[in-house]
């Protein structure tokens, strides 16, 4: 008899275990909230930069799974109001927030993105989560608004103490061929160097 009950103990135990590992083990999560330039408008969706980004990530056996939250022609104003949903259904690790490039070509006012990415940076930060604010600039016809809009990313990313990516398109504005034809969403050829900018500014949250 006792032999039988030691023996079931250890039975339970293990499957007790079992149970556990998954949870244990379970990747972190990455949410990507952007517009078409995160979403991939035009191009495969396994060539755009975020699955790209889960390509790296397996690659170098880092321990994190990949959410495109991204959608085509968002504004931070959209954004914003979609963010607590997607947080309460993601529980991200880390919010890349790449949002505002549709704010400036409709020349909404820089106090309203300027406090759009505020306040989505602030409501991850309060889910424990670290925030990766993903710049963005205008073309020089623009004027002084161009400038006011590019230095909304880093007023918001140093206020709230979080990683900035200065420009996505960083190495890539200057070169037509990288572009589609509407000479706005980059080609699926473009995706790498986009990568590697926003990588620039993840790969230090990832440790």
């Amino acid at each position: 008899m006792f032999r039988f009950q030691s023996t079931c103990t250890r039975i339970l135990l293990l499957l007790g275990l079992a149970l556990l590992a998954p949870a244990a083990q379970a990747a972190r999560t990455i949410l990507v909230f952007g517009d078409s330039l995160s979403a991939g408008y035009g191009i495969r969706q396994d060539a755009a930069w975020p699955a790209l980004l889960s390509q790296r990530l397996r690659a170098r056996q880092l321990d994190y799974n990949v959410v495109n939250a991204s959608i085509s022609g968002e504004t931070s104003s959209g954004g914003r109001s979609r963010l607590d949903a997607a947080l309460e259904k993601h529980a991200p690790h880390i919010v890349i927030i790449a949002l505002g490039a549709n704010d400036g070509l409709r020349g909404l006012p820089i106090a309203t993105l300027r406090d759009n990415l505020t306040a989505m940076t602030s409501r991850a930060q309060q889910r424990k989560a670290r925030v990766l604010i993903v710049g963005q600039r205008l073309p020089p016809n623009y004027g002084a608004y161009a400038l006011q809009f590019h230095e909304a990313f880093a007023d918001v990313a140093r206020a709230r103490k979080v990683a900035l990516v200065d420009f996505l398109l960083d190495g890539i504005a200057e070169q037509p061929q990288l572009f589609q034809a509407d000479n706005l969403h980059p080609t699926a050829a473009a995706q790498p160097r986009l990568l590697d900018n926003v990588w620039r500014g993840l790969e230090p949250l990832l440790k």
